[in-house]
């Protein structure tokens, strides 16, 4: 029942793709990429959301919402989540009251229409093989996306890590709060208790979102910084899946 489930997650995501990804791309020609994205992408993200709850029987909650600065409010915000499905990637855009700009490897974009239309809605790509000239990019297009009212979001583990395990918590992220003077927003999310890395099979539960407080970043030290975010996010995970710890 769970693979039938899948199957048809998975399959109204490609079929759904087609036809918005394709009007977001002509309209990308005459329309601002935050048009697009409150028009486009934000719907349609929210409906893999829904289709993964409905049909897949993956449900969340999320603790601490209220941590989330609102509409009005244009501080700079560099999110820093747990990564460990794919699930979030849709998540996290599908419930935020700001455009989000992930940092991706540039490799994404050949991805027929997917990788087209995040190309298009202001996001920051890079060569990971090229270190330095990558940092640049982030930092230049961050502060510039920032300016325009823009939230960066960057995995601080860079990839996904299998549940109940930790990975090499980078900071990129932090280097980028402390060089804008941003707030940096740690996140626990138990996705790998629905949806597994690599995986394209669901199972049923519920997946917890923990929105931590927002973290000047003003006069911090990236390294320190990145320390208090991953001793956080650890923590909370611990609390929120203490069976995949033990």
């Amino acid at each position: 029942m769970n693979a039938i489930r899948s199957i048809l997650v998975f399959a109204w995501l490609v079929i759904s793709v087609i036809p918005i990804g394709l009007t977001l791309v002509f309209c990308s020609l005459f329309l601002k990429d935050d048009k697009l994205w409150w028009w486009f992408a934000v719907p349609w993200l929210k409906g893999v959301i829904v289709a993964a709850r409905i049909v897949g029987g993956v449900r969340y909650r999320v603790h601490g919402e209220e941590n989330l600065p609102a509409a009005d409010d244009m501080r700079r915000v560099v999110l820093c989540p747990k990564h460990q499905s794919t699930w979030e990637t849709f998540f996290f855009p599908s419930m935020t009251s700001h455009p989000l700009a992930y940092v991706f490897k540039k490799e994404l974009l050949r991805i027929p229409i997917f990788g087209w239309c995040i190309g298009s809605v202001g996001m920051i790509h890079i060569d990971r093989s090229k270190h330095s000239q990558a940092w640049n990019k982030v930092a230049e297009q961050g502060q510039v996306l920032m300016d325009r009212g823009k939230w960066v979001i960057m995995f601080p583990e860079g990839t996904r890590t299998e549940r109940g395990s930790k990975g090499n918590y980078k900071n990129g992220a932090t280097r980028l709060a402390v060089a804008t003077g941003a707030y940096v927003i740690p996140i626990a999310v138990t996705s790998g208790r629905c949806w597994p890395r690599r995986s394209f099979s669901m199972t049923p539960g519920t997946i917890d979102v923990s929105i931590g407080a927002p973290v000047p970043a003003e006069g911090r030290e990236p390294g320190e910084l990145m320390d208090e975010v991953e001793r956080w996010i650890e923590a909370e995970m611990h609390r929120l899946d203490a069976q995949a710890y033990v």
